[in-house]
């Protein structure tokens, strides 16, 4: 069976990511103050993305990369800027960045 991943822009600018096999029925859920938690808190105002998928469980796993990536991501991904995610996939955080250079550099030796 089908499975969607989707985005929604929600109130105060927030982005929610989710999957469901019944993508009309489940954007109904959100809109009507139904759906997770997340968008009780902060109502939708617009879906902004879609992909299908052949399974449900690659919707899902879908949901989870996009759920773990920063709102600059997203929002290269929602404008179909598709170039600009690898580099948006670098690692950003400064001691992270100087272990794997460290073990970048140990490896030449």
């Amino acid at each position: 069976m089908a499975g969607y991943t989707y985005i929604l822009l929600c109130e105060g600018g927030f982005y929610y990511t989710g999957s469901t096999k019944h993508l009309e029925w489940r954007i109904a859920e959100h809109f009507a103050g139904l759906g997770a938690n997340f968008t009780r808190k902060h109502p939708p105002e617009e879906l902004v993305y879609c992909e299908e998928f052949d399974r449900i469980d690659h919707a899902f796993n879908r949901e989870k990369q996009i759920q773990g990536w920063n709102r600059a991501k997203k929002q290269a991904l929602i404008k179909g800027e598709f170039g600009k995610l690898p580099n948006l996939s670098k690692c950003a955080n400064d001691s992270n960045s100087k272990y794997l250079r460290a073990a970048s550099n140990n490896k030449d030796n």
